[in-house]
Parts: C-alpha cells; sequence; structure tokens
C-alpha cells in the first residue's frame, strides 16, 4: 500500500474545456502545477465538480495520467473512483493504479440508489481491487445513497485500505458521530466549503476544497489557521470567504466556481453539457457578488506555506 498522508487541503479539481467541450489539457497540467505551489497536499480529479459524470471511462483515464505527469512526485493524485456499474468502478481503480495516482476516493454508484448492502457490496468491490489507499465519499444530496456512520465503521472493519472519509452530508454533527464509531481508525475530511472550520473543530485533519480552484492562498491561511487553534484568525478570513464557500453548496457549484476562476484568471466557465451556463440573471447576481468579496480580500496569513 503506497503511502498518502490524509491530511491538509486537497483540491477537488475542475477540469478544463474547449469551447468544442474537448478537454483541455494543456491548461490542467498548467492549473495542478499552480495549485502545488500554494502547498496542497494532494489533488482530486474527475469528481462531481470535476464533472467526472460527462465524461467517459479513457477520458477520466487520461485526466489521471495528465495530472501525475505534471505533477510527478511533487503532490500526489488521488483519483475518483465513480461509474454506474461495479465493474467499470473495479477497471477505473485498476487503471488509475496503473497511471500512478497515489490514492482512490470511492464514491457510491451513479444512478441506482440501492440500499445500504448494495452500496457496500459496489463500494467494497473498488477497495478490495487495489491496494491504493482509500478514502470514501458520502454525499447523500448529490448522489441519493447516505452512508452513515455506523456503515462507514462497516467499511473501516473490513478493509484495511480504507483510511478516510470524506463527509459532505452538511451535517456537522456528523464528524463526532464518525469519530465515536470509529475511534483514531479514519481521518476525517470537510466535503463541503461552508463546514470546514466546524469540521476542524470536531476532529477533520483534511479539507476536499472546491473554491481552492481559484482561490488557494486564501484557502491554504483558513485551514491552516483553524488546524492550528487559531480561531480568531481563521475565523477572520472564514467571515469574508462564507459568501464564496456557499457556492459550492447548490446544484450550480461547478458553473460558479468556474465563474470565480474565470473572474480571478485562472480557467473558463465553459462547461460540459448536460451543465449549460448561467442564465444571464444568476449569473450576473453570481458575479456582483464575486467581485464585491473580491473588493475586500484579506490579507495573506504569516507563516503559511502557501505560494503568493
Amino acid at each position: 500500500m503506497d503511502d498518502f498522508n490524509f491530511r491538509g487541503v486537497i483540491p477537488a479539481i475542475t477540469t478544463p474545456f474547449k469551447d468544442n467541450f474537448e478537454i483541455d489539457h494543456d491548461y490542467l497540467r498548467e492549473h495542478v502545477v499552480w495549485l502545488a505551489e500554494h502547498g496542497i497536499a494532494g489533488i482530486v480529479p474527475v469528481g462531481s465538480l470535476g464533472e467526472g459524470s460527462s465524461m467517459s471511462f479513457d477520458e477520466k483515464c487520461a485526466v489521471f495520467q495528465s495530472c501525475v505527469e505534471a505533477l510527478g512526485t511533487q503532490t500526489p493524485v488521488m483519483a475518483t473512483i465513480a461509474s454506474a456499474t461495479t465493474a467499470e468502478a473495479v477497471a477505473l481503480v485498476k487503471r488509475a493504479a496503473d497511471i500512478g495516482c497515489q490514492a482512490a476516493m470511492v464514491l457510491p454508484p451513479y444512478v441506482y440508489k440501492g440500499q445500504w448492502h448494495e452500496t457496500k457490496a459496489h463500494i467494497s468491490a473498488a477497495i478490495e481491487a487495489t491496494d491504493l489507499p482509500c478514502m470514501v465519499y458520502n454525499n447523500p444530496t448529490a448522489y441519493g445513497t447516505d452512508i452513515l456512520p455506523k456503515h462507514i465503521a462497516e467499511l473501516a472493519g473490513d478493509h484495511d485500505n480504507l483510511l478516510a472519509v470524506k463527509e459532505s452530508s452538511g451535517d456537522a454533527r456528523r464528524f463526532a458521530a464518525i469519530r465515536e464509531v470509529t475511534g483514531d481508525r479514519l481521518s476525517l475530511f470537510a466535503g463541503l466549503d461552508d463546514v470546514v472550520c466546524e469540521a476542524v473543530a470536531l476532529g477533520a485533519s483534511g479539507w476536499i476544497a472546491g473554491l481552492v480552484n481559484a482561490l488557494p492562498r486564501q484557502t491554504m491561511d483558513l485551514f491552516n489557521f483553524a488546524a492550528a487553534g487559531e480561531t480568531e484568525r481563521a475565523f477572520e478570513i472564514y467571515r469574508w470567504f462564507l459568501p464564496l464557500l456557499r457556492l459550492d453548496t447548490v446544484p450550480e457549484f461547478v458553473q460558479l466556481i468556474k465563474l470565480v476562476q474565470a473572474e480571478v484568471g485562472k480557467g473558463s466557465e465553459v462547461v460540459r453539457p448536460p451543465r449549460l451556463p448561467l442564465p444571464s440573471d444568476h449569473h450576473a447576481a453570481a458575479l456582483n457578488l464575486i467581485r464585491e468579496r473580491l473588493s475586500c480580500m484579506p490579507a495573506s496569513g504569516e507563516g503559511q506555506n502557501a505560494a503568493a
């Protein structure tokens, strides 16, 4: 089992598309290197924010390949394993390991919202198919399947290479509940941008972040201060950041985060159908919010590892 440090900020990266909706691998490589320069702990490609549900198997593998080639041994790549079928999830995690990904984030199956025994079988098959260290991802709003703390304890008991949980239910109490039934067995990660300080206070060691794609310095400062127990400094940034972080919690989060990226000159707004550009009134309101927040951006924290 490869070493993977399940701590710190790990961006769920967006996928850059050209105007014809092909993946822009040149910009993808540039983007992940830029993120790595800010001291992130790893990256997660082709997740929900990365529009993985709109990609073919081969496209996902090509994104993994570009990320691994761009980052080398500098920053590890955690492959998102999300498929409509168990067979494809198993094939994807095997291919990710062959490409050189250092970890895997395993999701419930797309489309079919099964009972727990079915969801467990799907997740277990993917974890058992690899020696990579794995994270399980719970997001009941997005996937219609709620992996409860007791379910996470079952998975942890069955799989030695399950080492972390990304918790995105939106209920901060889940972090304490997972810790109650698993002890220190698993690393806990905040999965929604607007719950990071609460998650850290309840024992989370990491953050799978979204707005980091546009604002890595502010993201790193927020997490580092929260993790160090510097509550006042963390909340100074959090109060400023929250209106933007909440963009990560709505159905149009991909369009909105890409809009922030475009506004700071780090990407384009292009999304792949079935996602479409924001309606003009929504776009204008979001852009006003983004520009207002950027106009009063706090200074970088002292002593942080993030690049300027």
